[in-house]
């Protein structure tokens, strides 16, 4: 995981989703452990608070669970939560305004599918 410090993004977020993105692609499965607050510390130079706000947000959004004494694992069903966020945020961010715009420009539905479906083939 690697952070920039120059990007508007806090630190935090930037850890949770770095945290996110190894448990989507398969670095970590599902009930094992992610590494602990003090060794992500430790590795990306930072303040522990600044790892922990980070994994607690995973941790509210049930992806990430505490075995109290333990350390931090891997909630069942976590790459489908993350799916799922991550399709939503896709329709918010890139569907609603593609179809915003190509309303605008006056495309037809079948228009705007054909033009999506040029864009696959390329």
């Amino acid at each position: 995981m690697k952070l920039d410090t120059t990007l508007e993004t806090p630190i935090y977020l930037q850890i949770a989703a770095g945290l996110e993105d190894g448990i989507f692609l398969g670095a970590y499965p599902e009930e094992t452990q992610v590494p602990s607050t003090t060794e992500l510390s430790v590795s990306l130079q930072i303040n522990p608070a600044t790892v922990l706000k980070g994994v607690n947000l995973l941790v509210e959004e049930g992806i990430l669970y505490k075995k109290r004494g333990v350390g931090m694992f891997v909630s069942k069903g976590a790459q489908e939560k993350i799916r799922e966020k991550r399709q939503n945020a896709f329709y918010e961010g890139y569907i609603l305004p593609l179809i915003t715009e190509a309303k605008k420009l006056g495309l037809a539905e079948e228009q705007l599918i054909k033009l999506l479906e040029r864009g696959y083939e390329e």
